[in-house]
């Protein structure tokens, strides 16, 4: 299955050019790596407004995978679970349990995350670490669900 795939960079400094964004690329080689298309990027600062138009602009664009990096951290500025959950109509709370779980076997740090997935109209929504290989290895860590979540969220009601 060829999942269609938005990425979106969250960072205030990255959005500002004071540092290259790293968590989109590592994101978007990784999807490549599972064979799934990215069809957009979005680089956002902290702000909710932003993260939520990014993801509908998205979601418009035909995805129904959208991974975040950044934002999902304890700093006051980090907001993206509280934008991305205004707009869900469902959490899958599964999802950050696993990565949470998983990356604290990588570092104590890890229950200081706040990282999420949640269903926006048909599309799901991952909402990763800021740090890129934070973000890939959670990705890793859930991988194995995305497909049968897509296919479920994509299908089309058949009329009796």
């Amino acid at each position: 299955m060829q999942i269609q795939v938005g990425i979106i960079t969250i960072s205030d400094r990255a959005s500002r050019g004071e540092y290259d964004d790293l968590g989109g690329p590592a994101l978007q080689k990784a999807a490549q790596g599972y064979g799934w298309k990215v069809l957009t990027e979005t680089l956002v600062p902290d702000e909710k407004r932003e993260i939520q138009r990014a993801i509908r602009e998205q979601i418009g664009k035909g995805c129904e995978l959208i991974l975040t990096t950044g934002g999902t951290g304890v700093a006051l500025r980090d907001v993206t679970p509280e934008a991305v959950r205004e707009i869900a109509v469902r959490e899958l709370p599964g999802f950050g349990e696993v990565m949470r779980s998983e990356s604290m076997k990588i570092t104590q740090n890890a229950i200081l995350s706040r990282n999420l997935a949640v269903v926006v109209d048909k599309s799901l929504v991952i909402c990763l670490p800021g740090k890129p290989s934070g973000a890939v290895e959670c990705l890793g860590f859930v991988v194995g669900a995305i497909p049968h979540c897509i296919e479920v969220l994509q299908e089309v009601p058949t009329s009796c």
